[in-house]
């Protein structure tokens, strides 16, 4: 009610201002006519004339009316160049600043969370840069004042800094049309108070503030560089450290545009994808999924068989697979490409240089103009007491451990209800193991929406894993052979034995060793960063999982792409780096897809949806594969048809997004999906028919009554 109040009351006096035609006073014929009288009053009681000439003028600028411009010609020409100028600097500023407040007060919530998906980027930009960004514009007579002050509204600029801002970037138009008005007489036009070589004087003057930027920025490095000698000449363009998947990606461009690229890996080429993760996972899940189906064989008219198999063979094909896959990562593909491959530790000795103490214990030591950090996470184990005692392995040692046993772990604790441990609990189980899955939260797959989490548990539940969620581990005991696991549930502990532990409760970046500390670059949980992948020296870049913020293979080769550009072109342009469409999958069965906003992320940011659903037990191809079960779920905006967020749930799920994240990465929305077409019958056609759910439900049904009554008249 206090908005439709306000919004009535200011309609009423813009009515009034055309109604009394006082927009004809604000012309330049209609100032010269009055000014003789104006300047009566003025001589009988100049304070009184000057303080409504104030508040007029910021009446006028406040509701956005047209005339600032004439009232600033008469301030010059009732109050001269001192006066008229201080009158019009504060009454202007102050009444831009009312406009701002009443745009930010009637529209900003409506505009932001309709939109505010959309405008993150900006309103990220303005918080940074909004000083210079308004003081720009201000500089620019160009540019509509009145469309400043609302649209500036509708940012999370300061107010306090929007006035000033605007106080000092008004001033050097505010002195040009007050000085005008001190010679109003001569005036034919508005237009002959900006020649065009003024205006482009004050073209100059509004890119000053990215000038300065710019040059605040140089400055900067100087003082960051200060104490450190530059050479006068570089071995390399480039030096990348760490050859997992951002690693291999910089070095690869870097080569790929002909720069001379050194690529520094301590141990093995490929990173933790290729060894520990991405690969070796999706072996031992695969193997797992076929056990699983001869279990369940009757399924699809076969005799159901328990699975024989040896634990060892299943470990060798998962190791067969990484080294089937290892020349695509190897030192002489990257050398052939064109790569230096040193194979060691490196640690960076200046902004500049980098130590590299090489396997076979040389030293050596290169200078490069630019160096990408890509040197990624390894597991964190969490300080639980008695943990050393006991044993445990992680996600990087498993494999390795697990190659020497001929059977599964016959009792195994899994510790995190995340992605790698789900996934790890559902395949271990399938081949043999008793898992016991332990989370401290109150459901497993925490960022997803509260059903998929539900879904995830009772599948694993269905391969004979206890998911124990909102159990807290206090500490391990080993009493002889004997080893325990305690934790807390409801204030009561409880104790589960174990033959292995496995801790999968996350990863943290590496950032010891490589000399961070020494140079001052800033670390919290990842290398901090700008939004060029620089660190506290523009030289210096980050990629990958010790960059942050996400921890997937194809974000960190999408990082390095950025890093790599930067930092062999940076001088010409820098590129921001794109994380709006970010997709991922978890690997259990079903798979679970994300990409964009879930349900539970949209309602704790605030922002309006709609929810279109396709389930899968109605698609043809799931039917046929026995496999249906599952949905795709899309988040659109109300009304319309663009995609906030997709995720799926069913087999295939992670190849299925592969179109929805083409769809929001180049603007496109559900209608287009609808008027592809899918081959028949596969498991694509499901993105087809949600997309078609949500035409149905958002059919013209005017148009369609009209329609019916049509074609009844045509028969």
């Amino acid at each position: 009610m206090k908005r439709l109040f306000l919004l009535a009351g200011m309609v009423a006096l813009v009515a009034g201002f055309f109604y009394f035609d006082v927009n004809r006073l604000l012309t330049l014929d209609g100032l010269k006519s009055g000014l003789n009288q104006i300047e009566a009053w003025r001589g009988t009681d100049p304070f009184l004339v000057g303080g409504v000439f104030f508040a007029f003028y910021v009446g006028v600028t406040a509701l956005s009316l047209p005339g600032a411009a004439a009232m600033t010609l008469a301030a010059g020409a009732l109050f001269g160049l001192p006066w008229g100028t201080i009158i019009v600097s504060f009454a202007s500023s102050l009444g831009a600043t009312l406009a701002f407040l009443v745009s930010r007060y009637l529209l900003r919530d409506a505009v932001q969370g309709r939109f505010g998906d959309r405008l993150r980027a900006i309103n990220d930009g303005v918080r940074k840069d909004g000083a210079f960004y308004l003081f720009t514009l201000r500089l620019v007579p160009v540019f509509p004042f009145f469309l400043i002050n609302l649209l500036m509204g509708l940012t999370p600029i300061h107010a306090g800094t929007f006035y000033w801002v605007s106080q000092a970037g008004m001033l050097a138009g505010t002195v040009v049309y007050v000085n005008a008005g001190t010679q109003l007489a001569a005036l034919d036009s508005l237009s002959g108070i900006l020649s065009p070589a003024l205006l482009f004087s004050f073209a100059l003057l509004g890119v000053f503030p990215l000038l300065a930027k710019n040059i605040l920025a140089i400055i900067k490095a100087r003082r960051v560089y200060s104490g450190f000698q530059k050479p006068s000449r570089f071995d390399r363009n480039l030096i990348v450290i760490g050859a997992g998947a951002g690693g291999l990606v910089a070095a690869y461009i870097a080569a790929a545009v002909k720069a001379r690229v050194t690529l520094i890996e301590a141990h093995k080429m490929g990173g933790d994808c290729l060894n520990y993760g991405c690969v070796p996972s999706k072996a031992l899940i695969k193997s797992a999924k076929l056990a699983n189906q001869m279990r369940h064989a009757g399924h699809y008219g076969l005799e159901s068989v328990q699975p024989t198999f040896s634990f060892r063979k299943v470990m060798q094909r998962v190791h067969d697979v990484i080294r089937t896959v290892e020349p695509h990562d190897s030192i002489e593909r990257y050398t052939g490409l064109g790569v230096e491959v040193l194979q060691g530790y490196a640690r960076l000795v200046d902004p500049w240089t980098v130590e590299v103490k090489l396997n076979n214990g040389d030293i050596q030591k290169l200078t490069s103009r630019s160096i990408v950090l890509a040197t990624g996470a390894r597991p964190f184990v969490p300080p639980l007491p008695g943990i050393e005692d006991v044993g445990y392995v992680t996600s990087d040692t498993l494999w390795d451990e697990f190659a020497k046993l001929d059977e599964a772990p016959n009792r195994l604790v899994v510790l995190g209800g995340g992605p790698i441990g789900c996934e790890l609990s559902q395949s271990l189980a399938r081949l043999g193991s008793r898992v016991t899955q332990v989370e401290m939260v109150p459901r497993i797959m925490i960022r997803e929406d509260e059903e998929v989490s539900a879904l995830a548990k009772a599948s694993l539940e269905r391969d004979g894993v206890t998911v124990l969620t909102d159990h807290k581990a206090l500490r391990c005991v080993r009493e002889g052979d004997r080893k325990v696991l305690v934790v807390e549930h409801e204030g009561q502990e409880k104790v589960i034995e174990f033959d292995v532990l496995l801790c999968a409760v996350g990863r943290v970046a590496r950032l010891k060793g490589y000399g961070l500390e020494e140079l001052g670059i800033e670390t919290q949980r990842t290398i901090v960063t700008n939004e060029y992948l620089e660190t506290l020296y523009p030289n210096i870049f980050a990629a990958g999982d010790v960059a942050g913020p996400y921890q997937f293979t194809h974000t960190a080769a999408h990082q390095a792409w950025y890093a790599a550009v930067n930092a062999l072109f940076g001088q010409f342009k820098k590129f921001k780096v794109d994380y709006r469409v970010i997709p991922w999958t978890t690997f259990i069965d079903p798979e679970v897809a994300r990409v964009g906003l879930n349900e539970q992320e949209a309602r704790e940011k605030g922002i309006a949806y709609e929810v279109t659903r396709y389930g899968l037990d109605d698609l043809d191809r799931a039917i046929a594969d026995g496999e249906a079960h599952g949905f795709v779920k899309v988040l659109t905006e109300p009304g319309k048809d663009r995609i906030l967020g997709v995720t799926i749930v069913g087999e295939r799920g992670g190849d299925l997004m592969a179109e929805f994240v083409l769809a929001m990465k180049q603007g496109l929305g559900l209608n287009k999906i609808l008027g592809t077409i899918h081959a028949y019958p596969t498991w694509a056609e499901a993105n087809k028919y949600v997309a078609g759910e949500w035409k149905r439900a958002h059919a013209p049904k005017m148009i369609l009554g009209w329609l019916k009554k049509y074609h009844s008249w045509r028969r």
